[in-house]
């Protein structure tokens, strides 16, 4: 019965922990790295122009009126289009933007696997190569041993 009544207890502890977590409002820094000023073309963190500071405000006052992150982002896409959003869509063109540096880096090691892959197949030299002539060799290493002097 122990056992039973502290799993419920851990249970009930998660959930209240996870809607606690789920019900905190947005935070504005978070929100001004995520959208682009329409002006500048900066992420709102990164710019002063008059319109992204009118945007700062606005999720300030979106935030302290209990907004949630999609709404406020909602209504700034709702007044500024699409482009206000630092990230693409995840639907349609936009999902390229997430889709292409994925298949580029398979690609890449697809390349890189083939490579290594022939280079290692390419045939060592035959290890019965021909002797060189008896005089032939002595003259090389005369010539070696004049460089040990």
């Amino acid at each position: 019965m122990r056992v039973r009544d502290f799993a419920l207890g851990l249970t009930a502890g998660a959930l209240v922990f996870v809607g606690a977590a789920a019900a905190a409002p947005p935070n504005a820094a978070d929100l001004e790295a995520e959208l682009v000023c329409p002006v500048c073309e900066t992420t709102l963190d990164q710019s002063n122009a008059p319109i992204a500071e009118q945007m700062k405000t606005f999720i300030r006052v979106r935030i302290a009126a209990g907004d949630t992150e999609q709404e406020i982002k909602d209504a700034l896409v709702g007044e500024f289009g699409p482009g206000v959003l630092a990230t693409p869509r995840k639907s349609g063109f936009g999902l390229l933007a997430w889709l292409l540096p994925l298949v580029a880096l398979v690609a890449g090691a697809i390349a890189v696997g083939l490579l290594i892959r022939s280079w290692s197949r390419r045939r060592a030299p035959p290890d019965d190569a021909t002797p060189l002539d008896p005089r032939l060799e002595r003259l090389v290493d005369d010539e070696l041993a004049r460089f040990d002097d």
